[in-house]
């Protein structure tokens, strides 16, 4: 074996022992720099090269580029073992025995956003609608066109809408303003009949005691050939009794207008409010408007594949933030959101009950 031959053979000895030796990331990066950088031993030695005649750069040329990958491979093993049992310490740092009753005080609570969304689960689906979703980042169609939205409608507004920038095309996609795109979505994929509910965030430019510009919504939909505006009545009648468990509640429709319904009417439902700071629904002389609705409008239903003429239904909406507030006497909306476990072991719900018609759904 001749001096030069033996001399690589020594220097990747030596370094294949620092590199498996090295204690560290850093370590391993100051090996690479000392042994494959600019200035570093091997790149030295692949300098030499040109100053070799033909014969001795094709025997070394071979054997420099073979310890530079050598030495290259050691690197990347050494630092990936590093990673992984750095990992691998951080993981048993940060362990915790799941099995270990909670701290006192420290019992979690299931919000009361997420418990009215079990209730109004529970509640429509005795009555046979099924539960769909939809993506929050909706196209302008799915938000506005195919609802019936004309182009110049304010709820397009820049003020009202959080708009995203403009694609290639000039489309701008948005954070849907009601969860109506549901439905779309719902009759474009679905053949009538159509039974459903759809419940989620939704986002508009507004914040006070009552408005914040992230709140939930839920709406229904029924689609058939025969549905009318009295089968709505019913179905909202029915929910108001068993939402807010009272065996008799009193209704009262007033003609409004949506873009996606005709007709449109809202829901009031009697109430006394004689006891200052009380809200008792069902009985006294005052009125609660508490949701909107209306006959599917025939533009909606054509904007999404089905005829008009041989299809009808029903829609309805509501606010699920504000019907936990009348239920449970939440007084401001934001506090929902201000992240205050105190305030959720105040009005959160035990994570052991389950809401049911049955017992009772709060």
């Amino acid at each position: 074996m001749d001096t030069q031959t033996t001399d690589l053979a020594a220097l990747e000895s030596d370094f294949s022992a620092r590199i498996a030796a090295a204690a560290d990331e850093a370590a391993v990066e100051a090996l690479r720099v000392e042994a494959l950088g600019k200035q570093g031993a091997v790149s030295g030695l692949m300098k030499t090269l040109g100053s070799m005649s033909p014969d001795q750069r094709q025997v070394m040329g071979p054997k420099l580029n073979g310890l530079k990958d050598r030495l290259g491979e050691a690197l990347t093993v050494r630092k990936a073992q590093l990673a992984e049992a750095a990992l691998d310490a951080r993981l048993m740092a940060e362990t915790m025995d799941v099995s270990l009753p909670p701290r006192p005080g420290r019992a979690g609570s299931i919000h009361p956003i997420s418990m009215v969304m079990e209730e109004l689960s529970a509640i429509f689906g005795q009555m046979g609608f099924a539960l769909e979703e939809g993506p929050d980042i909706e196209t302008d169609f799915n938000n506005f066109t195919a609802l019936n939205f004309p182009p110049e409608h304010p709820a397009r507004d820049m003020h009202d809408t959080f708009f995203f920038h403009p694609n290639a095309k000039g489309d701008r996609k948005v954070l849907r303003t009601h969860t109506s795109p549901v439905q779309v979505r719902t009759m474009l994929k679905q053949k009538p009949p159509i039974r459903m509910i759809c419940m989620g965030r939704t986002y508009r430019c507004d914040s006070d005691a009552t408005h914040t510009p992230m709140f939930h919504q839920i709406e229904g939909l029924v689609i058939d050939e025969t549905t009318t505006m009295a089968d709505l009545k019913g179905v909202l009648m029915a929910f108001i009794r068993a939402y807010f468990e009272v065996d008799d509640v009193e209704v009262r429709f007033r003609p409004h207008h949506f873009p996606f319904t005709e007709p449109s009417a809202e829901m009031d439902v009697r109430c006394d409010r004689s006891v200052p700071g009380q809200l008792k629904i069902g009985a006294g002389n005052d009125w609660l408007e508490i949701l909107g609705c209306g006959m599917v409008h025939p533009n909606v239903i054509r904007a999404c594949g089905l005829d008009p003429d041989k299809h009808q239904g029903y829609a309805f909406g509501m606010g699920v933030d504000r019907l936990a507030m009348l239920k449970y006497g939440i007084p401001d909306l934001r506090d929902m959101f201000a992240a205050d476990t105190r305030w959720l072991k105040h009005y959160g719900f035990s994570p052991f009950l389950s809401p049911g018609l049955a017992a009772g759904v709060g």
